[in-house]
C-alpha cells in the first residue's frame, strides 16, 4: 500500500514538473490579457478571445480549429459591416475636411438640402420644400459637391429680350443705371447689361451682377419682374417667339 501511494505521489510530481510551469504561463498570460483588455476598452474583446487562444495552447489544448472559426466569424463580420465601415470612414473625412457645416445648403450628385447634423454614419438634410433626408457619409463623400452657402457673395445672371425694332443701346443703358441704383447690388464686381445672342425673335440680353449671398434669391425675383416693368415704362418691348409662314398656292 505504500509502495502504491509512493508511486502515485511520484506521478503527481512528474505531472507538476511538466506542466506546472505551463500552468503558471497560462494563468500569468490570462491575468495580463484581461489586464491589457481593460486598459484598451475599444479592443477589449479582440484581446480577450487572443488572450484565451493562447491561454488554451499554452496548455496543451488544440486550438487550429477555434482560430479557424474566430477568422471565418471576422470575415464574415468584415464584410457585412463594410458598407458601415465605409460610411464611418466617410464620415471622419467630411468631418476633417469640411466641405460643407451644419446651416448650409448643398448639392451632392443631386441630393440636395440644407445640413442639419454630421454623424459617423449618415448626414442629415432638410429639402428645400421641408423633407427630412438621411444620406450615408460615403454617397457624399464619393461626388461632387456644391456648397451655395459657403461663400459670402454670388453671381446673377438675368435674360432678357428685346424686340430687333427696339434701341439696344438705350436698352442696355436704362438696366445697367437701375443695376446701379440697387443698393443690393455690388459695385464690385462692377454690373454688367450685354448682348448676349441675335436671336430668332429677340435680341438677347443679360443682366450681370453679384450680390451678398442673403439679398440673392430676393434680388434675382426683383429683377425678373422688375425688367420687364422698367423696360415698358421706356417703351422698349419684349417680344414672344414669331414665325412668318409662307403659303405657297397650288397651279392645280
Amino acid at each position: 500500500m505504500q509502495e502504491e501511494l509512493s508511486k502515485n505521489w511520484d506521478a503527481i510530481l512528474v505531472l507538476a514538473t511538466e506542466y506546472g510551469f505551463d500552468l503558471l504561463a497560462g494563468i500569468a498570460t490570462l491575468v495580463f490579457g484581461w489586464w491589457l483588455a481593460g486598459r484598451a476598452k475599444k479592443l477589449r474583446y479582440a484581446i480577450i478571445a487572443i488572450t484565451l487562444v493562447a491561454v488554451l495552447a499554452r496548455l496543451g489544448i488544440q486550438t487550429t480549429s477555434i482560430i479557424a472559426v474566430l477568422g471565418a466569424a471576422g470575415l464574415a463580420i468584415g464584410l457585412a459591416l463594410q458598407g458601415t465601415l465605409q460610411n464611418i470612414a466617410a464620415g471622419i473625412m467630411l468631418l476633417i475636411l469640411r466641405p460643407f457645416k451644419v446651416g448650409d445648403y448643398i448639392d451632392a450628385g443631386g441630393t440636395a438640402g440644407t445640413v442639419d447634423e454630421i454623424g459617423l454614419f449618415t448626414t442629415d438634410m432638410t429639402t428645400f420644400d421641408g423633407i427630412y433626408l438621411s444620406v450615408p457619409n460615403s454617397a457624399l463623400w464619393n461626388t461632387s459637391i456644391l456648397n451655395y452657402t459657403r461663400l459670402p457673395t454670388r453671381r446673377l445672371d438675368i435674360p432678357v429680350g428685346i424686340a430687333y425694332e427696339d434701341d439696344v443701346e438705350k436698352a442696355m443703358a436704362l438696366l445697367l443705371e437701375k443695376l446701379r441704383a440697387d443698393s443690393r447690388v455690388l459695385s464690385d464686381p462692377e454690373p454688367q447689361v450685354m448682348v448676349t445672342a441675335l436671336g430668332e425673335s429677340s435680341v438677347d440680353l443679360n443682366l450681370r451682377c453679384w450680390s451678398v449671398r442673403e439679398d440673392f434669391w430676393a434680388l434675382k425675383f426683383d429683377l425678373n419682374k422688375n425688367s420687364k416693368l422698367w423696360l415698358d415704362a421706356a417703351g422698349i418691348s419684349i417680344p414672344f417667339p414669331q414665325r412668318d409662314v409662307h403659303l405657297i398656292a397650288s397651279k392645280d
